[in-house]
């Protein structure tokens, strides 16, 4: 995975956050702040949103939202113990952790937004994704069309100054025609 937020923007979020905002549960600051004290494992804190699609992620909620305090969600399995995850990244060091932070109003927060990056594990919505290649067949092949009733156009003219009767009402049968699907 590429990573796109630098170690230090990583680490000065933390230390603000953990600042700005008293977390459910303490464990989960020993556990960042463990995080910030290692780079190799700053290089693999990955803030995202719906973090539970992620192979390996962090819930962490603060005081001010209705949200479960904390989870770690390695695979299928999850966890409530802070100390488990404590371990598994530890002795995991190698594999990305993906962090999912709670707290009020963390869209509008400038600091957070700027850490913040796309979840590569969110399922991909086929009826969306199939909507937007139908809009742009849509879009393609009224164009293609556009092209074509302009090349009749020119090619009606030519037609008439060569005085072709029967190539002027093919054309231009072909022109309604294709006037009539580009309503």
């Amino acid at each position: 995975m590429n990573n796109t937020v630098p170690v230090m923007e990583k680490r000065d979020f933390l230390k603000w956050f953990l600042d700005q905002y008293q977390l459910k549960r303490r464990e989960c600051a020993w556990l960042l702040n463990f995080l910030m004290s290692d780079d190799i494992l700053m290089e693999r804190v990955h803030f995202v949103e719906q973090a539970d699609y992620c192979p390996k992620a962090l819930m962490i909620s603060t005081n001010d939202v209705d949200c479960v305090p904390f989870a770690f969600h390695k695979n299928q399995h999850v966890t409530m113990d802070a100390e488990k995850s404590f371990h598994d990244i530890r002795l995991n060091r190698n594999e990305d952790i993906f962090i999912q932070l709670n707290f009020k109003d963390k869209q509008m927060t400038p600091q957070y937004v700027a850490v913040l990056e796309e979840n590569p594990y969110l399922p991909v919505n086929e009826e969306e994704t199939n909507i937007h290649q139908l809009m742009a067949e849509m879009v393609l092949e009224k164009s293609i069309r556009n092209e074509r009733i302009k090349s009749i156009q020119k090619e009606i003219d030519q037609a008439l100054c060569k005085g072709d009767k029967k190539r002027f009402n093919d054309l231009a049968e072909e022109y309604k025609q294709l006037k009539a699907l580009n309503v």
